[in-house]
Order: C-alpha cells, then sequence, then structure tokens
C-alpha cells in the first residue's frame, strides 16, 4: 500500500487532487498555428498537484486527436473547446473554475 507524501493518507483515500482541482482557474481557448492549423490549448492546470499528463490522454482519447504538454499547457489539435469544458467537468473541476473564451 502507498502512503501519499502530502496528505499522509493511503493512495486510495487521498484526496490531494481533489482538492487542487477545485482552487484552479483553467482558460480553455483556440490558437492558430502554422499552416492554419486550429489547437485548443487549455492552460492554468498545476501539474506539480494534477496529473497532466494522464489528463492529457484522457482528453485526446475521448477527443480522438492528437496533443501534447508543454510548457504547463495541454495542447490539442482541433477545434474543441466546447467539448473540453465538458469533459474536464466530468474529471471533477468545478464549472465556474473553467473560462472558455
Amino acid at each position: 500500500m502507498t502512503i501519499c507524501k502530502k496528505c499522509g493518507l493511503p493512495k486510495e483515500l487521498c484526496v490531494c487532487e481533489t482538492i487542487a482541482k477545485e482552487q484552479q482557474t483553467v482558460k480553455v481557448y483556440e490558437e492558430k498555428k502554422r499552416f492554419g492549423k486550429v489547437m485548443t490549448i487549455i492552460e492554468g492546470i498545476d501539474s506539480q498537484r494534477v496529473d497532466c499528463r494522464a489528463l492529457k490522454k484522457k482528453l485526446k482519447t475521448k477527443l480522438a486527436c492528437g496533443g501534447t504538454f508543454k510548457n504547463g499547457k495541454i495542447e490539442l489539435q482541433g477545434s474543441h473547446k466546447n467539448q473540453v469544458k465538458e469533459l474536464l467537468r466530468a474529471e471533477g473541476f468545478p464549472e465556474e473554475m473553467i473560462e472558455v473564451s
């Protein structure tokens, strides 16, 4: 059984990530990249407290698109602003903390 280093509870009972999700303001926006391609950018997620690589993988699977995590941002290929908001809400981020522009 593994113990969380932050709260001292077993990993099954750990609430550190849930608390971190409730305290963060997440910004979702689109940006045009090279050759006119559109990327959906998600920023504002604290990568120290939330597993961004696992979140990126879930989003890529659900949206059937490519993407990456770099410079503290999740970048997804294509226009997915509204779907990302719903998926983040399903992952435990409060709706009022997700800004879509």
